[in-house]
């Protein structure tokens, strides 16, 4: 731009540099800022002197203009048809390839993909996580700026918490990262990971799957299914027997069945349980007591003060246990809510 303001004027300052500041007070002081932006100190300082004869000549606005609409008019139609002389112009001073996909509509590659994150980004959250926990504060804050915010987040996650403000603070002081360190950290991370994890493997969630296709079965088969693991694996087993059966689906014990429990458990144990349990569980313990033992249940949980969470799932899950232990021994039928009974 500053050649075309020499070369249409005598001196620095002439009808070049007033057109040119005409054209950028009509459009405005915001668009004039984006443009201002692109332009060299020396061409900057062209259109303020310009300005400066516009201002000591206000007739000269009109004319500039003029100017300026007579050289757009006199452009060649194909040329303005075909957007070339804008092509060419981003060409110079973007590049080929970038100039390219902006005049074609292509879409933008992401950054992850421009420095090598694609495997980074692509990557489970937990074996980032780790991978992350051992390298340097500073290039796990330029990983997790790269990515997008929600994986960031599900990385973070997994990332000891010891080491958060260290890299949380980096994190916040970055404002720019030059391409190579990207590239750098993006091949040099994306290599951990893949020889720390095999290619397209996915991360399953076996356990909570077999539990949601025990669940669709009857009962006695749920056992059936869950004794024959324990024979192999007893702690799995046990596992999948506490989440298929928890200590609130003992509501759907038959009254007779609950009244059986009920003389099977240690009163201590049920109080300790029935502390974080919901009001509807509690009820329906109570419905199948006496009236007095009831009474002295409720004052128990009453007078009883805070109780560790920990305590309370381990009450439950003992109680859940001698409830599959009476089952086993035909003395109760455990069912699921979905099953019916007649």
């Amino acid at each position: 731009m500053s050649d075309g303001l020499v070369n249409l004027q005598g001196s620095p300052a002439g009808p070049g540099a007033q057109r040119a500041a005409a054209v950028l007070l009509g459009l405005g002081p915001e668009v004039a800022a984006q443009i201002f932006k692109a332009l060299d100190e020396g061409t900057v300082r062209l259109i303020a002197l310009g300005a400066r004869g516009l201002r000591k000549a206000p007739a000269a606005i009109p004319v500039a203009l003029s100017s300026f609409v007579k050289t757009m008019t006199g452009l060649d139609g194909e040329a303005m048809a075909g957007n070339s002389l804008l092509r060419d112009a981003a060409t110079k001073a973007l590049g080929q390839e970038v100039a390219n996909r902006v005049f074609d509509d292509l879409p933008a590659p992401s950054l992850a993909a421009e420095e090598g994150f694609t495997t980074i980004s692509n990557a489970d959250p937990e074996a980032l996580a780790l991978l992350l926990s051992r390298e340097e504060p500073q290039t796990a804050a330029v990983v997790l700026g790269t990515i997008d915010h929600a994986h960031a987040l599900a990385v973070l996650k997994h990332i000891p918490q010891a080491q958060h403000p260290q890299i949380l603070r980096r994190l916040a002081a970055l404002d720019t990262v030059a391409p190579e360190v990207l590239q750098e950290v993006g091949q040099a991370i994306s290599q951990e990971l893949s020889s720390a994890v095999p290619a397209n493997t996915r991360k399953l969630d076996g356990r909570n799957t077999t539990v949601n296709l025990l669940r669709s079965v009857p009962a006695a088969q749920q056992s059936e299914v869950v004794g024959e693991i324990e024979k192999d694996d007893p702690e799995l087993g046990a596992a999948l027997r506490s989440r298929l059966f928890t200590f609130d689906d003992l509501v759907h014990l038959t009254d007779r069945d609950l009244q059986t429990l009920i003389r099977e458990i240690d009163m201590t144990q049920l109080t300790v349980a029935l502390k974080g349990a919901p009001p509807a569980v509690k009820e329906r313990f109570l419905k199948n007591m006496s009236t007095r033992a009831g009474q002295m249940l409720e004052d128990e949980i009453g007078a009883m003060g805070p109780v560790k969470l920990a305590a309370v799932e381990a009450a439950q899950a003992e109680l859940v246990k001698i409830a599959f232990g009476l089952a086993e021994q035909g003395r109760i039928s455990i069912v699921n809510p979905t099953e019916r009974m007649v």
